[in-house]
């Protein structure tokens, strides 16, 4: 990732702190990001974004008129603007009020105050969405790849889809939970499944349980993408026969890395 490459980004900073402001808007400047307008609350974000769509909101967890949460699902319910990067900068440390936010597929939540790395890989990973590399595999053909998505987020089986799409993977299913995905896989072939941990009906741990023991697939790669960071819950996952777990919210860099591990190594 170039100087170059990070000038051309065009960032909306949503911050009502002058003092925040000042303080990542210096680091962006420091990376060579030069284009970055600001809003003190989400009204006034969502009006300059109809008007002025950027390549990524960095925003406060509070703003005067909603939370950023709050800001994101009015972003996530626009078709226009349903894709559109999103960061949060935010001290707040509640997995309740992070959740959802991780869940709506976000380039990165930040806390206060940040690593100066930790933003720029955030920016990494916003040019990596702007500007999607190709999956590249040895054994599969990215546009050949059948491949299950599991998870009882909208927005999240959404995100993924988009990720999985901008890599090249055309032929994308989406089941809302364990059960649904069992179906799913009664009626279809896939090469890969991608599964969220804690879901209602059947969560993710005994729909992998389901797969290795009851249907003795021992062959499919399962990779999970969840927001659970307890970690006996994480080693009893990886007992269960998981192929890979990764972190919500991702980068599209890892998640390639790990499919590369996953499909081809395999």
């Amino acid at each position: 990732m170039s100087a170059s490459e990070l000038a051309t980004l065009s960032i909306l900073l949503v911050e009502p702190s002058p003092t925040q402001h000042k303080i990542i808007a210096s680091h962006l400047n420091e990376e060579g990001v030069v284009q970055i307008d600001s809003v003190d609350s989400g009204e006034e974000a969502l009006n300059f974004i109809q008007k002025y769509p950027p390549d990524l909101v960095i925003s406060a967890m509070s703003l005067p008129d909603m939370s950023a949460s709050e800001l994101l699902v009015k972003l996530q319910s626009t078709a226009h603007y349903d894709a559109l990067n999103f960061m949060l900068i935010s001290s707040e440390t509640a997995f309740s009020a992070l959740n959802p936010i991780r869940q709506a597929g976000v380039v990165a939540i930040l806390p206060k105050p940040f690593a100066h790395q930790d933003l720029l890989r955030a920016l990494r990973t916003t040019l990596d969405y702007i500007d999607p590399e190709e999956l590249a595999l040895a054994n599969y053909h990215a546009d050949e790849l059948k491949v299950l998505v599991v998870d009882d987020s909208m927005a999240a089986r959404n995100h993924i889809a988009r990720v999985l799409g901008a890599m090249g993977i055309e032929s994308i299913t989406k089941a809302e939970n364990g059960l649904d995905a069992i179906a799913k896989l009664s009626d279809e072939d896939f090469d890969l499944i991608i599964t969220d941990l804690n879901m209602p009906e059947m969560d993710g741990q005994q729909l992998i349980e389901h797969i290795r023991h009851d249907m003795g697939n021992t062959y499919i790669p399962i990779l999970m993408v969840t927001s659970e960071h307890d970690a006996a819950r994480l080693s009893s996952v990886q007992q269960s026969g998981v192929s890979a777990i990764c972190d919500k919210p991702f980068e599209p860099q890892t998640v390639r890395e790990i499919l590369f591990r996953v499909l081809d190594e395999a």
